[in-house]
């Protein structure tokens, strides 16, 4: 009986020999020889029939694009999600059409993560015949998916030669002042927009995001010159700001001093003017008193005369017959000439 060879409930000691008898019972046709291995087969083959349906799914995620190739042919794009493929025939890329990549130029990263200068692409010449080292970081995504993986073979390198190719451009356009300092940000606009330019003519599928120059710098062979240059560009500088300041101060103060001396000039012209004009309203009014009483107006003035010249002479006044017995003497030719004499 069946509870004398397990337990209580029936149930065998062995679960393994169990359950391979209920798969036989099922799929070998009972006790015959041929049972389990036709049994085996049967779950070997609804497993591979369960693997190849699960394999046939695929999913896209957020940040990236299905490429479905069938025979190696692009066959269609599928955007985010689940998706069918045909298993064995059809197989799916999954490029990340979001991330940003970088791509070095000018240098290179080591494994311990120091950049190492390559002079080869680094050393660049300028526009006025000077040689700068110049490392920058190139930065792009993937626009198009099938033109970026099936349109150029390398797309790293090709973007690496074409950056190459236009910040030497835009380099040999510009003076080395503007490389190094004020510059920059115009030959990182110019450049990305002729490696743009460049990558579309090739059909990369790829977006610039932006250009950065990592780094502008002389050639550790000039180092010492381009100082002693950036040195004397300093004292320039600080002589002209000098400059400029005594101009500020000296210009200000040469107006103030030209503006009053014409506001004095005009001062003394009105005053001149305004006194001629009294002087001869005065002399018009005195002649025309004049011409009314000749005799009054002649000894007036003949007293004004006097009264103006008579205090600056040394002089004695002697009236009457007592001047009579007075000998009048001219001291001629002594220092007081013409400033004294006897008034009788």
């Amino acid at each position: 009986m069946a509870w004398q060879q397990g337990d209580q409930w029936g149930q065998s000691d062995n679960p393994l020999q169990d359950i391979f008898k209920k798969f036989q019972t099922q799929f070998g046709g009972g006790g015959g020889s041929g049972g389990p291995v036709k049994g085996l087969k049967t779950i070997v083959a609804l497993g591979a029939i369960l693997l190849g349906f699960v394999s046939a799914f695929y999913t896209v995620a957020p940040d990236e694009q299905g490429i479905v190739k069938r025979f190696g042919e692009v066959a269609r794009t599928t955007g985010p999600g689940p998706h069918f493929r045909i298993p064995g025939i059809e197989t799916v890329l999954k490029p990340k059409v979001t991330k940003v990549h970088p791509v070095a130029v000018g240098f290179r990263r080591d494994p311990s993560g120091r950049a190492q200068v390559l002079p080869r692409e680094a050393l660049m010449l300028t526009g006025d015949e000077n040689i700068i080292q110049v490392e920058m970081v190139v930065q792009y995504r993937i626009q198009d998916a099938e033109a970026y993986l099936f349109q150029i073979s390398g797309i790293e390198e090709t973007i690496r030669k074409s950056s190459e190719a236009g910040i030497r451009e835009v380099i040999g356009k510009n003076k080395v002042d503007d490389a190094l300092t004020t510059g920059k940000q115009r030959i990182q606009d110019e450049t990305q927009v002729i490696v743009q330019n460049i990558l579309n003519s090739y059909g990369a599928g790829v977006e610039i995001t932006t250009i950065q120059l990592k780094d502008v710098t002389p050639p550790k062979e000039v180092v010492a010159a381009f100082k002693d240059v950036a040195s004397a560009k300093e004292d320039r500088e600080r002589l002209i700001r000098q400059a400029q300041s005594y101009e500020n101060d000296i210009i200000p103060r040469a107006k103030g001093q030209a503006a009053q001396t014409v506001n004095e000039a005009q001062a003394y012209s009105q005053a001149r003017v305004q006194r001629a004009k009294g002087e001869a309203d005065r002399f018009l009014k005195t002649l025309k008193e004049y011409k009314r009483g000749k005799d009054v107006i002649r000894k007036r003035m003949y007293i004004e005369t006097m009264e103006a010249i008579l205090p600056g002479m040394d002089k004695v006044v002697i009236e009457g017959k007592v001047a009579d017995g007075i000998l009048p003497y001219l001291p001629l030719g002594s220092g007081s000439r013409g400033k004294g004499g006897i008034t009788q």
